[in-house]
């Protein structure tokens, strides 16, 4: 099936064996076949126009007898064929040969095919008339890939007799629908054979598969934190970003920064189409990362770009350069403030915790999600970045066992634990994500297509799977809008009573009314409690953002119809950050600050200070025992 219909045709299948090469395509024009041989070259084409989003099942025939050669196409949904016939003299199709699947030239792989394959075959004994008439069960197989076996794997299963068995090259992606998915079924566990198609896509990238040039020796006395190699030559300067882990039997710091590193890898390379004139000229005045994902679509584009297609990009890999991912990259012209984004934006808590003399680690989700509640349970708190969006079970069951067993953890973003991912610990490069119902989502998955490749699991939003954010952090995603922010208003707890700690030293009843991030401390993606979705009973809203900007609006997931809304609640009052707190029953305690923009608010006036900036270091310290 070609899902995106380009008008130059793709490869399809092709073989080479010796000096013979045989290539079927496909495109917008109908089916093309071309042949090379000793003997001559012959080139068909059906010259009949394919339809977008439409299966077919397309062939190419060769009578050795006859020297007779035929290419056809037949619309599975009507059954309309098409042919095209011509005579190659001196032709031998070849015994044994190179198969490339999606491509030609296994040398140097060209003319990749972006569109679903289903069971790829070759066979004998036929005629021109055999897809019309033929059932599946009566091919006379000689070669045929099941790609509805062993679809979790980069493995393509050859079910003929000579088991000329494949590998996948820059993972496609699998558990997609085929031509006899009717809908009964919305798991590919339960019935493989109804998502026997692969989507390949010319833009797919898994590995660069770059050797390296050097190596690096962690120092015994490095400190475990955020770094970059900086890279020079005579075209230019690279920053390549690490983090360095505490040594596994320690000393460990009492605090632990989580960074998000399946969230950056989600967002890694996010081609947004801002990068006009006036944003280049930002960086230029300030020194900033000099190039934009726009720029470079060879290194891949994230998940919330779409291939050439239409289809969006499911799958995403950090071995390869991530652009986003680097000091300085600017994600917006941010007129309000600085326009940093996930990575660069975390600077700000490790800028302010190295400037507080506060004593921390660095872990990734990674790590948490490779060794469980073991990696954290050292710390006396563990501290999340601006936005730890994507999760697996893993990183989830470890903070919730965390919190659980006495840990502290200070969730100090928005828009968090929201999307389920996949990870194969066996390609721990790559993770997979479903964008099922529900959720604001830069693309949809086909229906039929939301349970994830990798583990097989129900993908979206991880709500959806019964797990709430508010059930781990006490607030989860509610109101979203541009890259702009208001301030919280403290509400009647944070004065007096057993939470009056957290905003002692602060005078002020608004905080927050600026900062690096969108100009304010409670912005573009904002949290609220929810006691329906999980917010523990003992939880307190010491702070509420108000006056939120008119880009503001309720999630989708909120939302039953018009102003209606799930919790009963007027759709516009969901637009709302809240800072929460709660303590749980093993001595554990839980502060969400709701609000991916907080952080930036940490500075004020050239320094490190004000009332965000106290708010966070009073939580810090209690949380920490310092």
């Amino acid at each position: 099936m070609l899902t995106g219909l380009p008008e130059e045709t793709r490869t399809v299948l092709s073989e080479t064996a010796d000096s013979t090469t045989i290539t079927l395509r496909a495109g917008a024009i109908g089916v093309q076949a071309e042949l090379a041989w000793p003997g001559g070259t012959i080139t068909l084409q059906t010259d009949t126009r394919l339809r977008a989003r439409t299966w077919y099942r397309i062939w190419l025939s060769a009578d050795p007898a006859t020297g007779e050669i035929t290419i056809g196409q037949t619309d599975a949904a009507t059954g309309a064929t098409m042919t095209a016939t011509a005579r190659a003299t001196g032709l031998l199709m070849p015994e044994t040969g190179t198969m490339l699947i999606a491509a030609e030239n296994p040398d140097s792989p060209t003319g990749h095919f972006t569109g679903k394959i289903e069971e790829p075959a070759l066979l004998s004994g036929i005629t021109r008339a055999w897809p019309a008439a033929l059932a599946r069960s009566d091919l006379p197989v000689i070669a045929l890939w099941d790609f509805g076996l062993a679809i979790d794997s980069q493995t393509i299963v050859d079910t003929g007799r000579q088991n000329r068995h494949g590998t996948l090259v820059n993972t496609p992606t699998r558990a997609t629908v085929g031509a006899r998915w009717t809908g009964t079924e919305h798991c590919w566990r339960h019935a493989p054979q109804d998502y026997a198609a692969i989507h390949f896509h010319d833009g797919d990238l898994d590995d660069c598969h770059w050797q390296p040039s050097f190596t690096f020796p962690v120092p015994d006395t490095l400190k475990s934190g955020a770094y970059a190699l900086h890279l020079t030559c005579a075209e230019g300067e690279d920053w390549l970003p690490l983090y360095i882990l505490p040594k596994r039997q320690g000393p460990h710091a009492p605090i632990a920064f989580l960074a998000s590193t399946f969230t950056y890898q989600a967002y890694a390379n996010h081609a947004r189409g801002n990068a006009d004139a006036d944003y280049l000229a930002r960086v230029e005045e300030w020194g900033a990362y000099p190039h934009n994902a726009d720029q470079w679509p060879l290194y891949g584009r994230s998940t919330y770009n779409k291939h050439e297609d239409g289809s969006g990009i499911s799958l995403s890999s950090r071995r390869r350069p991530i652009l986003t991912m680097r000091p300085g990259y600017l994600t917006f012209n941010d007129p309000l403030g600085s326009g940093l984004r996930h990575y660069p934006a975390d600077t700000h808590l490790l800028a302010w915790l190295t400037a507080k003399n506060l004593d921390f680690d660095v872990i990734t989700d990674e790590d948490l999600d490779d060794e469980g509640l073991d990696l954290i349970a050292p710390y006396k708190t563990v501290l999340t970045g601006s936005h730890p969006e994507y999760h697996t079970p893993g990183t989830l069951d470890a903070l919730a066992a965390y919190t659980q067993s006495g840990g502290k953890l200070a969730y100090l973003g928005g828009n968090g634990f929201y999307w389920r991912i996949a990870r194969d610990k066996s390609r721990p490069h790559m993770i997979e994500i479903r964008r099922a119902e529900g959720g604001i989502r830069a693309w949809a998955a086909e229906s039929g297509e939301y349970y994830h490749a990798i583990d097989g699991q129900m993908g979206g939003l991880w709500r959806r799977n019964r797990r709430p954010p508010q059930q781990l952090a006490g607030v989860g995603f509610s109101g979203q809008g541009k890259f702009e922010g208001t301030h919280y208003r403290r509400l009647p707890a944070s004065y007096e009573g057993e939470l009056a700690w957290v905003f002692a030293g602060i005078n002020e009843e608004i905080v927050g009314d600026y900062g690096l991030s969108g100009g304010g401390a409670a912005g573009f993606e904002l949290d609220r409690a929810d006691p329906t979705l999980g917010t523990p009973e003992n939880a307190v809203i010491l702070a509420r953002s108000e006056d939120p900007p008119k880009s503001f609006v309720t999630v989708h997931e909120e939302l039953l119809g018009g102003s209606t809304t799930i919790s009963g609640e007027d759709s516009d009052e969901l637009m709302r950050g809240e800072i929460v707190y709660f303590d749980t029953p093993s001595g554990g305690a839980v502060f969400a600050v709701g609000s991916i923009t907080f952080c930036g608010s940490l500075w004020r006036d050239g320094k490190f200070d004000g009332p965000i900036s106290r708010l966070l270091e009073n939580v810090v310290r209690r949380f920490a025992g310092t």
